[in-house]
């Protein structure tokens, strides 16, 4: 499972030039699964990002989480961040989760981001999506679990 998570002053997400996910402060995952992934890793995602200590305090350090702040979430499916670029100039997506079993996952994955954080909102699974945001820093960050 591999996630890039953005801390945004603000993001949304399009399909067919209509928002279909909107959020303020907070975090905006961009969300793929392997062909080898197991559902206990969703647990371990969701934990990992809705208490990772990467807003600013008053002390301008990175000592908040999500949940501290109160922030939104937006998800999004993204099949091509397990894209191997290891071989040739094509990418190969030979290790990303088949669609049926990965959108299951991401249903789970969202499913659980709302039982930790109030405000979530998704994207649209394999959907052509439009996706607008504040990088607020830049801080982004690369997981994988």
């Amino acid at each position: 499972m591999r996630a890039v998570i953005q801390r945004v002053k603000n993001a949304n997400v399009q399909v067919d030039k209509k928002v279909v996910g909107k959020i303020d402060q907070g975090i905006l995952v961009l969300f793929g699964c392997h062909k080898d992934d197991t559902e206990n890793k969703i647990d371990y995602l969701v934990d990992k990002i809705t208490n990772m200590r990467i807003f600013s305090d008053e002390n301008d350090k990175m000592n908040l989480s999500l949940k501290d702040i109160n922030g939104d979430i937006l998800i999004v499916s993204q099949f091509t961040l397990l894209a191997d670029t290891k071989k040739g100039r094509r990418p190969s997506f030979i290790n990303s989760m088949q669609p049926m079993e990965a959108e299951k996952f991401y249903e789970k994955f969202i499913l659980k981001m709302k039982q930790h954080i109030k405000n979530v909102e998704t994207g649209i699974f394999g959907a052509k999506m439009q996706i607008s945001l504040i990088n607020d820093g830049p801080v982004t960050f690369v997981l994988d679990i």
